[in-house]
């Protein structure tokens, strides 16, 4: 079983930055697909970035350009480097380890506010 831990989220002035950070443990972490998914108040969770093992990476639209999901494989850690933060990025962020299209993994979450 894959345990997932968060961290690095706080609060942030707009068109700052921020990097989560996610690690791993207790599998082959190499082989899942690894994703960010955030949630906001009275809001579904929407996947924000994706990186598959081939380092293939997929971005909402809304964070295209201003986020960047990498991976380091030997850390057993995915990141989500977080620049031109605006307020609509508020959530709670969660990190997703996907092995199979039946067996995900998820983080306890962490708060990312975006206020002056």
């Amino acid at each position: 079983q894959v345990q997932l831990v968060e961290s690095g989220g706080g609060l942030v002035q707009p068109g700052g930055s921020l990097t989560l950070s996610c690690a791993g443990s207790g599998s082959i972490f190499t082989m899942y697909v690894m994703g960010w998914y955030r949630q906001a108040p009275g809001k579904q969770r929407e996947l924000v970035a994706s990186i598959t093992s081939g380092e293939r990476t997929n971005y909402a639209d809304s964070v295209k350009g201003r986020f960047t999901i990498s991976r380091d494989n030997a850390q057993n850690t995915v990141y989500l480097h977080m620049n031109s933060l605006k307020p609509e990025d508020t959530a709670v962020y969660y990190c997703n380890a996907r092995q199979t299209i039946l067996v995900n993994y998820w983080g306890q979450g962490t708060q990312v506010t975006v206020s002056s």
